[in-house]
C-alpha cells in the first residue's frame, strides 16, 4: 500500500505512523454485527511539526535535539488512544470511529495532519480487506 509522502522538510513535517493494529471492534450496522466483534485492521499517520528540520551540522543537531520523549508525538500514547476508542462500545461506521481517531490525534497541538485507514478483515472470502480512509488537517490559526 503506497500513501503520498507525509514527512516533509520544506515543510516542517515529521511522519509518526502506526502500521495494521488489529483489533477486535464492535462495528456494523447490521444486527448480526452488533453480537459478536470482529477483526479491524488499522494505520495510523500523523504529519507532526518537526522541530529539528531545519538544516544545520550534525555537531548542532545533537545539541538542539534533546533525546527527550517530551518533544515528540508518543506513538505508544497515540496507540493506547486508538485502542481505549475502539474498545469504548458500538460503531455503525468504519466513517465514524476513522472521525473519532482523527480528532483524538489531532488533539495534540504538534500534530497538523492525520490520515486514518479502517479496513474489515473478514467480510468477504474472496477480498482481503474492504474500507476506508480519511485525511484530516488541523484549522488554520484565525
Amino acid at each position: 500500500m503506497d500513501q503520498p509522502r507525509i514527512a516533509d522538510a520544506q515543510r516542517a513535517l515529521r511522519h509518526v505512523f502506526l502500521r495494521d493494529m488489529v483489533l477486535a471492534a464492535s462495528i456494523g450496522v447490521h444486527a448480526f454485527e452488533h453480537d459478536a466483534t470482529q477483526r479491524i485492521r488499522i494505520n495510523v499517520d500523523l504529519g507532526v511539526d518537526d522541530d529539528g528540520a531545519a538544516p544545520m551540522s550534525r555537531a548542532a543537531a545533537r545539541v538542539a535535539q534533546p533525546d527527550e520523549l517530551s518533544r515528540v508525538v508518543d506513538y505508544g500514547a497515540v496507540a493506547r488512544q486508538v485502542r481505549a476508542i475502539v474498545a469504548a462500545g458500538h460503531v455503525r461506521l468504519l466513517e465514524t470511529l476513522a472521525e473519532r481517531i482523527a480528532e483524538a490525534c489531532l488533539a495534540d497541538p504538534r500534530v497538523g495532519l492525520v490520515r486514518i485507514r479502517i479496513e474489515k478483515l473478514d467480510i468477504f472470502a474472496d477480498i482481503a480487506s474492504v474500507g476506508v480512509e480519511i485525511e484530516r488537517r488541523r484549522a488554520p490559526a484565525p
